[in-house]
């Protein structure tokens, strides 16, 4: 698109969110909530109170509620993995990967074969 379209394009979608932003001021309903909104900053303020504060006023259910929900886990624990090197006679038990001596055995023996000695314990 060249630039003078572009800038066509733009001062026409200015003109729309202007008669937009007109119809919107001159909205009974926007006055009301706008009105609502201002007396109840001033109330606010002049008792010293946050939203928050509000929010445990009207609702005290609905902080306990989302505080539970961001503390839950969104992933299953890991489960414990013994490893019984049939070579050795060494036996790993380990939740993840990042264990030193598995990872020797993986560059020694391969990642396959070291998979297939495991045992899942929980």
């Amino acid at each position: 698109m060249s630039l003078i379209n572009e800038f066509r394009e733009t001062k026409e979608r200015i003109k729309e969110l202007e008669e937009r932003l007109a119809n919107l001021k001159q909205d009974s309903k926007l006055q009301k909530e706008l009105e609502f909104e201002e007396k109840l900053r001033a109330l606010m303020a002049e008792y010293n109170k946050s939203l928050r504060d509000i929010t445990l006023i009207i609702d005290p259910q609905a902080t306990r509620s989302a505080a539970r929900s961001t503390t839950t886990r969104t992933r299953s624990p890991r489960k414990t993995k013994q490893y019984n090197n049939p070579h050795t006679g060494d036996v790993i038990e380990t939740k993840g990967g990042n264990h030193k001596t598995l990872k020797e055995w993986k560059a020694k023996w391969g990642g396959d074969t070291v998979e297939s000695w495991v045992t899942l314990l929980d």
